[in-house]
């Protein structure tokens, strides 16, 4: 089968340069003309917890002349229809779309394509795009890792080439309850893409600090709430119960929970959220696709989610420059 990955950005690099080392014959697209002579000409390149240099084949979303059978989504969800409108274009009779994208973004691509056509991977790993082509991998490889399925819990011929391809950068789960790893996802994704950005640090900064750890710990409990109410099973991240250790009914079990905080995140302390990265370089967030996505559940299911609520509130206006990343922003809860 032949297939793109679709987005230059920090994800896209890494899993272009992994799959490119492994002789894969891949292809990026990506909309941005800096974005693509740069890569022509220099390759992409990985940095940080791994060394990766590889030349790669590189188009102009404009310019595809090709027909794809898998492309993988690794845009933002900024204009997302228009963008998978754009994708399904490039698509063979069949193929489909994996979005590699945060929040639940399946359902935005199963209204152009259909769920048949439709497949998501939760991604576990963090990276930082430090320029056109190149990447710092924030995470260590060994948690290098995907979730991946589809809302109605099928598989066949497409599901198998997905798992073989994302096997050749980091360990796949093939995920019934696909819902439930992506709530995983969103759950770590609310709590520290949503506190690092807020307080314009790295994940493990967040963690250490006692008072924004208060408030990844109300995060969290609101996105596990709100799961509850909507009977949501959350799925183990790289093997942990996610649920069964950050949740709590009692005074012990939240201080339990409080103190393990900074152990989770342990192997990405050196991410920094994507959220922060764009307010950094002055561009609309995904705020809408991650903590706001809790916010509207709770809505759905009247579970009160005020601290995902200040979180949307906050960025919003970071990205108005209302305000700067600052870890004076936690005396705003």
């Amino acid at each position: 089968m032949k297939y793109a990955i679709y987005g230059a950005g920090s994800l896209g690099i890494v899993a272009a340069a992994f799959l490119k080392n492994k002789k894969e014959d891949v292809t990026i697209i990506d909309r941005n003309i800096k974005s693509v002579e740069a890569i022509i000409k220099n390759g992409v390149k990985v940095v940080g917890k791994i060394d990766l240099e590889e030349k790669v084949k590189i188009v102009l979303d404009s310019k595809v002349e090709e027909k794809y059978d898998i492309i993988f989504l690794f845009t933002k969800q900024i204009n997302n229809e228009e963008t998978i409108k754009k994708a399904s274009q490039m698509l063979s009779t069949n193929g489909v779309i994996c979005t590699m994208q945060n929040g639940l973004p399946e359902e935005d691509v199963i209204k152009i394509l259909g769920n048949n056509r439709t497949y998501g991977a939760a991604v576990g790993f963090g990276a930082t795009r430090l320029d056109y082509g190149i990447s710092e991998l924030t995470s260590e490889v060994s948690s290098m890792s995907f979730s991946v399925g589809n809302l109605e819990g099928y598989s066949d011929i497409y599901l198998t080439e997905i798992v073989r391809i994302l096997s050749l950068i980091g360990n796949v789960v093939v995920e019934r309850n696909f819902i439930g790893a992506r709530f995983s996802k969103l759950l770590i994704n609310s709590a520290f893409s949503g506190m690092s950005t807020v307080c314009g640090a790295t994940f493990g900064e967040v963690a250490k600090n006692k008072k924004s750890r208060i408030i990844v710990q109300g995060i969290i409990k609101e996105c596990i709430d709100v799961a509850k109410k909507a009977n949501i099973k959350i799925e183990p991240v790289q093997g942990k119960d996610i649920v069964k250790l950050l949740d709590y009914n009692n005074n012990l079990k939240k201080w339990f929970a409080f103190k393990i905080i900074p152990l989770a995140i342990k192997k990405h302390a050196n991410l920094k959220a994507s959220m922060l990265q764009d307010i950094e370089k002055g561009i609309p967030t995904e705020i809408n696709s991650i903590n706001n996505i809790i916010v509207e559940y709770g809505k759905r299911y009247n579970v009160a989610t005020p601290l995902n609520k200040k979180v949307v509130e906050i960025i919003c206006k970071l990205e108005k420059k209302e305000l700067t990343p600052s870890f004076d922003n936690i005396n705003l809860f």
